[in-house]
């Protein structure tokens, strides 16, 4: 429970704090969230991504609003009963106000009643948290169809070169490369911001939330996963290597990580769900810093992080991603509502040794999914082949990223 005196005081610090944010640039997401809406807008993404920079953006459109951050460390002890009592504050301040921000305030049990309250008092409400699971397993039915989700990433490319305020081209994207787009180490490029946000959402989002006592077999498992981006796993193998419980307790950890942003499993494609099921899994993290930051060098295979990079994008423009194998393997086929559109295959340098297998896999692909145009991703190779009768597009994924994410 908290006083009135401290809510108050905290409502008015963290307003005026939220307004002064440096906006540092625009995000791309910004023209997708409706400006006005009878459903509660849930904006979701991995810790330090800039969610409350995109809502202070946000709040440029509109005159007035509320604002209040539920991970101020001053309002330790907020219960739900205390949703009452921040009520009484916001319309004391100003109850003509018909827009509500909210940052993380998934961290208070409940929430949700508090929020459909409003809704049905036709008030406008934006919320941002740290978890997938925001729109699922929490809403619980007070909000079921009454929500509208955005993912927000890290930076993009195009984000990056804004930021940067460079041109694009093979030198900026190197720097893209090896930075990543976590916007707080793009301004503060210091390798433990990134070794720090690792720990939180470990230690916070995961350690904390879910009473899980095996702190050392997580991280364990988080530092072999970001370790091996692009590989194949197993359930099965993972629990045996780490000598963890279950494959049950593997299966938990890891939908953890994937809840909180850090980590995506791919399932090799099959028309069969069961089969998807039960196929081993390749893994991705969420940004190619991050990677670098919490692991050993991957000075030996680079294309391990352009190929990373390439799933991350994919992600951000809202395709479902599978990797394929037959006798040969394509690193990507993209799907867009249930439909396959595209073959990609990445590649970090393409030259003799290695062109015809990769060719080889991309082909495969295309014939299966019926295919007349597939693409093979590089560092800076740019080519193009005719294969029985199917076209394929080599190009540099600096080029690729600032393009439509299907060509």
């Amino acid at each position: 429970m908290i006083s009135n005196e401290t809510l108050t005081l905290t409502v008015e610090n963290q307003q005026e704090q939220f307004e002064r944010l440096p906006e540092l640039v625009r995000r791309e997401l910004l023209s997708e969230i409706p400006l006005s809406v009878s459903h509660a807008i849930i904006i979701s993404g991995i810790r330090r991504c800039g969610k409350s920079t995109l809502l202070q953006q946000f709040s440029k459109k509109i005159k007035k609003f509320h604002y209040f951050n539920f991970e101020d460390s001053r309002i330790i002890g907020f219960e739900v009963s205390d949703f009452n009592k921040l009520d009484k504050i916001f319309s004391a301040r100003d109850s003509e106000i018909d827009y509500y921000f909210f940052d993380e305030i998934q961290n208070i049990d409940k929430w949700e009643i508090y929020i459909r309250s409003l809704l049905d008092r036709q008030k406008k409400v934006y919320i941002t948290g740290s978890f997938a699971s925001l729109l699922s397993r929490e809403l619980g039915t007070k909000l079921t169809g009454r929500n509208l989700r955005y993912e927000l990433y890290p930076f993009s490319f195009a984000e990056f070169l804004s930021f940067k305020q460079i041109r694009a081209d093979l030198s900026a994207f190197e720097q893209y490369f090896n930075l990543g787009g976590i916007p707080e180490f793009l301004v503060f490029p210091e390798i433990k911001v990134l070794q720090g946000l690792v720990n939180d959402i470990l230690f916070r989002d995961i350690i904390v939330r879910h009473q899980i006592r095996n702190y050392e077999g997580l991280q364990t498992l988080t530092n072999y996963l970001l370790s091996n981006i692009g590989k194949e796993f197993s359930y099965t193998k993972l629990k045996s290597t780490f000598g963890i419980s279950s494959v049950s307790t593997i299966i938990s950890f890891i939908a953890y990580l994937e809840d909180c942003y850090l980590l995506f499993t791919v399932s090799k494609f099959d028309y069969s769900l069961k089969k998807q099921a039960v196929n081993p899994k390749k893994v991705y993290a969420i940004d190619s810093g991050l990677i670098k930051a919490n692991t050993l060098s991957f000075a030996d295979d680079l294309g391990r992080i352009l190929e990373n990079i390439v799933f991350v994008h994919l992600k951000r423009s809202n395709y479902k991603v599978y990797y394929f194998k037959m006798t040969k393997e394509c690193d990507f086929v993209v799907a867009d509502r249930d439909k396959i559109i595209t073959a990609i295959q990445v590649c970090y340098h393409l030259d003799e040794e290695n062109l015809q297998r990769e060719l080889d896999g991309l082909k495969e692909a295309m014939i299966f999914f019926n295919l007349q145009n597939g693409t093979i991703l590089t560092y800076n190779n740019k080519d193009e082949f005719v294969v029985e009768n199917k076209r394929i597009l080599v190009k540099p994924v600096w080029e690729w990223l600032l393009g439509k994410s299907t060509e």
